[in-house]
């Protein structure tokens, strides 16, 4: 608190700011400012940290809505892309690795792409349950920890409870397996950009 904020007396419904400011206090006021010195508080807030809000437009790179708008202007909240920015669709898009779970009648796949919608579009399943980031060596990681549940010679395991528990946490929070990809996608077109 500022050495004038301190000297002042303090006068209950009062403002707080000296210059002969005792503006009203608002009953619901976290602390004592009338209402000009609230606002120009929160401004000075919002230029630092930013707001939360709707994009003017979806983000061009990942699709997401929600924005933070800055005085300089916005970014996507999802993928931090400045929006306005153009993407160059001339650009092949980054490689993302990722490990997959695809679920089949009572199997499922543990499997990893650099380009998930075409692998999974060529591999018969019931449902996509989760992706996690990693590349081939992640994909052997699981392939082994989860051993005791595999399919000799494939990459479907029985589901197993540690197996289920596992995709679970994956999935956590995660309404869209589809939409964590096209996030980890535009943040790496973002790193490039």
């Amino acid at each position: 608190m500022s050495q004038a904020l301190r000297r002042l007396p303090s006068v209950p419904g009062q403002c707080l700011v000296g210059s002969g400011c005792r503006g009203p206090v608002p009953a619901e006021s976290p602390v004592s400012l009338c209402e000009w010195h609230l606002a120009a508080a929160s401004e000075w807030e919002q230029s630092r940290h930013g707001v939360t809000d709707v994009l003017p437009s979806p983000c061009a790179v990942c699709g997401s809505r929600l924005g933070v708008r800055y005085p300089s202007g916005w970014l996507c909240a999802v993928c931090e892309w400045r929006h306005g920015e153009l993407v160059d669709h001339e650009l092949p898009p980054p490689r993302v690795d990722v490990v997959y779970y695809l679920r089949f009648d009572d199997r499922i796949k543990i499997g990893t792409s650099g380009n998930p919608r075409q692998r999974l579009s060529a591999i018969w399943h019931d449902e996509l349950l989760a992706f996690e980031r990693g590349d081939r060596v992640r994909e052997r990681r699981r392939h082994a920890e989860f051993a005791a549940d595999r399919f000799a010679g494939t990459e479907w395991f029985r589901r197993s409870p540690a197996l289920l528990a596992h995709v679970e946490g994956l999935a956590a929070g995660v309404d869209d397996p589809w939409a964590l990809h096209a996030r980890w996608t535009s943040e790496a077109i973002a790193r490039t950009g």
